[in-house]
């Protein structure tokens, strides 16, 4: 490490201008090949997904995206002549618009130059009030692959028909690419804020500006990066916009923690090229280090053998390698060109008039450390408390549905699923598919008495079909459910369905039938989530736990570490289910109402949060571990330990809270649910965990917090994240670093080496 940051200083100019053009080359690829993202969370194998291979397989001519364009009058009915015509006259501009495929209204499809009667499906496509209606646009490509212009055309054309009384709204996969967000507004303020709290921790605009530069870069090339890596193998559309999140996040916390120890260097009286060099020797093996231990966690999530969520790890795992990779280079090379002006100006002063000075924790950090000794018990019960009401939301999650029911009011996606809930009923906009595979005139007679029997069965409102493919081996049954697709209701027709009233039907032949739908496919891809979190949460916390144990040499503080982090997140999840489930102020943020949580969410915010989670431990205990060894005073070192770390911690927090939660103003319920919950789990974390909990119970532990059995000592690999030999002495409060064994000192060494 010493050896590439004086590489680095020595050719500042070169190591700039690389990273610059790989930032530029990256870029000007992706903006020529252009983003492949994927909205498709299906789970192979499961009977929703059986449905919807068959249903493409048997009627492909509906490959393409279907939207709803929905129009409701105040008064009056949608046959009046005056609405009549000018929804006629914006529908045949539709049909002429490009990306779109057909239009079928009330009265039959449109653009085809005939008058053609209305079919019996047109017929039903006015309400029974005789207030709304609505025409299928179809377009000529799925969503994935839909120009958002061509399609914001369509939306423009339809809401131009509005005024007087009628209001026309579209809703739909394609046009919810129009309420994508388009503008960086979320990163923005994200990173004003990181800047207003870097400010306040250094007093110097360049020492603000460094963190945000080399983050900026990073994940800049990161964000392009995952554009190309969406050619490749499948991505998530939401995995760039998380990307960015976690790389702002931790990029600017590590470039912290090295600029942090170079302005100490240069207090203490070092020289900038030599300053710098024992900056990247000490905090950026600890930057490495927790960058390594983010990375193993996002990448536990392949375990769960998920196409799309092993796109996610590599995008999120690429973005904080790039990170790390920029805090170790160019930050150093960024330290060298500013020289001293990374100290403000007062600062420069100062140490030029009287030279360096040992630097001594004081202030607030001491005290608080300080009353913790004092108060263990009763400091420890009240931080627990806190997190185990912050967690007990967690108890009624809920995964599955969250559609466009939860959009903004505003959307136009929003309001036309609500005029369709008013004027069809809630279940129109979700309905369910049955698919019957059918071999033999047994199987085609069993299906065709099946839709009696569903208007029968509790929960249905609405039976359309059987209609059946060319060969008359495959069947397709429409159920428009009386709750809406979000609803727990409908999940439990879908579970009668396949449980009781299709297996009873189909009692006398070879029938199958599979049930699929938006309901069906989010049910199946939460049950495999759930079914495989535990091994998937297993597998990061013991790689964790094993972790510590060969850092720390320890029983209890690993244990303490995974109740730790499965503390954070519970009461992290406690925060999304009450925000975004129960609706608490969803509203007002501007993220729609209460709904279901995304079944994936639960995976990839414990890989995020677990990461996180262990850069603060590791920061916190490595301090209290080095004085242990000093003094085998289990008092001195927790307290010592939280007095030198305590405000680097804070400070860290503080960045990263500002920027995840400016990532709720990105107009993506998705990514605000991960904005909102990693800025509550790293607060919790931060201010009430490792500030607080940890400490506190670490004093009532006393010295079994280091107890390791002695077989286990003599058995187990030494694992040691040291600076260089002769660097040893200067290392102090700001680098989470696990030393090899040194001498005991004398228990009554001072608080602070000099």
């Amino acid at each position: 490490m010493t050896v590439l940051a004086r590489w680095c200083l020595k050719r500042r100019a070169l190591v700039i201008v690389l990273w610059l053009a790989v930032l530029a080359g990256v870029v000007a690829a992706a903006g020529a090949l252009g983003s492949s993202y994927s909205n498709k969370y299906d789970v192979p194998g499961t009977e929703s997904g059986r449905a919807a291979e068959r249903m493409a397989d048997a009627f492909p001519g509906l490959s393409g995206d279907n939207d709803t364009l929905v129009w409701h009058t105040d008064s009056g009915t949608v046959r009046a002549d005056a609405v009549q015509d000018r929804m006629d006259h914006a529908l045949d501009r539709i049909v002429g618009l490009p990306g779109v495929a057909s239009v079928d209204g009330p009265d039959g499809p449109h653009g085809t130059g005939t008058d053609e009667a209305p079919a019996g499906d047109a017929k039903q496509r006015i309400s029974q009030d005789g207030h709304t209606a609505y025409a299928t646009v179809v377009f000529d490509a799925p969503a994935d692959d839909l120009d958002p212009k061509q399609v914001q055309a369509v939306v423009d054309t339809a809401q131009a028909a509005s005024g007087d009384g009628l209001t026309v709204a579209l809703g739909g996969a394609g046009a919810g690419l129009t309420e994508a967000p388009q503008s960086h507004l979320a990163e923005g303020l994200g990173l004003a804020a990181a800047a207003v709290v870097l400010f306040l921790v250094f007093g110097s605009l360049a020492a603000t500006l460094l963190p945000i530069i080399t983050a900026v870069v990073a994940v800049g090339t990161a964000s392009a990066g995952i554009g190309l890596l969406g050619h490749v193998m499948t991505v998530a559309d939401f995995a760039p916009m998380l990307g960015m999140l976690i790389g702002l996040g931790v990029g600017i916390d590590y470039a912290l923690f090295i600029v942090t120890r170079h302005r100490k260097n240069l207090r203490a009286g070092m020289d900038v090229d030599r300053a710098a060099q024992k900056a990247v020797a000490v905090s950026g093996r600890a930057v490495v280090f927790a960058g390594a231990t983010v990375c193993i966690a996002l990448l536990g999530m392949f375990v769960l053998r998920l196409s799309f969520l092993n796109g996610v790890a590599l995008a999120a795992s690429l973005t904080v390698v790039l990170t790390v990779a920029a805090s170790v280079t160019l930050l150093p090379a960024l330290l060298g060109l500013i020289g001293t002006r990374v100290l403000g100006r007062r600062e420069r002063g100062r140490l030029a008039a009287d030279g360096p000075r040992p630097e001594q924790p004081t202030g607030f950090a001491v005290r608080w450390s300080g009353f913790v000794e004092r108060h263990p018990k009763l400091l420890g019960g009240l931080a627990a408390a806190v997190m185990l009401v912050l967690a007990l939301p967690t108890l009624g999650l809920h995964l599955g549905t969250s559609d466009q029911g939860t959009d903004p009011r505003s959307s136009t996606t929003r309001q036309a699923y609500d005029l369709l809930a008013d004027g069809f009923g809630p279940g129109f906009n979700g309905p369910l598919t049955l698919v019957g595979d059918l071999d033999g005139a047994d199987d085609r007679l069993a299906f065709d008495g099946l839709p009696d029997k569903l208007r029968n069965t509790p929960g249905v409102a609405q039976v359309s079909g059987p209609e059946f493919d060319g060969s008359g081996s495959t069947g397709v049954i429409t159920v428009v459910p009386d709750s809406s697709p979000q609803s727990k209701d409908t999940s439990d027709l879908v579970e009668r369905l396949r449980g009781d009233v299709l297996p009873e039907a189909a009692d006398a032949s070879t029938l199958h039938v599979d049930v699929g739908g938006v309901t069906a496919g989010y049910d199946d891809f939460a049950d495999v989530i759930v079914g495989k979190l535990p091994l998937f949460v297993g597998v990061v916390v013991s790689l964790g736990s094993v972790l510590l144990l060969l850092a720390f040499r320890s029983i209890g503080i690993p244990l303490k570490a995974a109740v730790m982090n499965v503390a954070a997140v519970a009461s992290a999840f406690g925060v999304v289910v009450a925000v975004f489930q129960w609706g608490w102020g969803s509203e007002l943020l501007g993220l729609g109402s209460g709904g279901p949580i995304e079944p994936f969410l639960p995976v990839i915010m414990v890989s995020v949060l677990f990461g996180l989670s262990m850069d603060y431990q590791v920061f916190l205990v490595s301090r209290m571990y080095e004085e242990w060894r000093r003094t085998h005073d289990n008092c001195r070192s927790v307290r010592v330990g939280l007095a030198e770390t305590g405000r680097v911690i804070n400070s860290a927090a503080v960045i990263m809270i500002a920027v995840f939660s400016a990532f709720v103003l990105s107009g993506d319920r998705t990514i605000a649910m991960f904005g909102i919950g990693l800025a509550a789990a790293v607060a919790l974390d931060a201010f009430v965990l490792r500030t607080l909990l940890v400490p506190a119970l670490m004093h009532m532990l006393g010295g079994a917090n280091w107890w390791l059995p002695g077989w286990l000592e003599r058995r187990l690999p030494r694992l040691s994240i040291e600076p260089p030999e002769e660097y040893e002495e200067e290392y102090g409060d700001a680098v989470p670093v696990v030393l090899v064994p040194e001498p005991r000192e004398a228990a009554d060494a001072p608080l602070v080496r000099s």
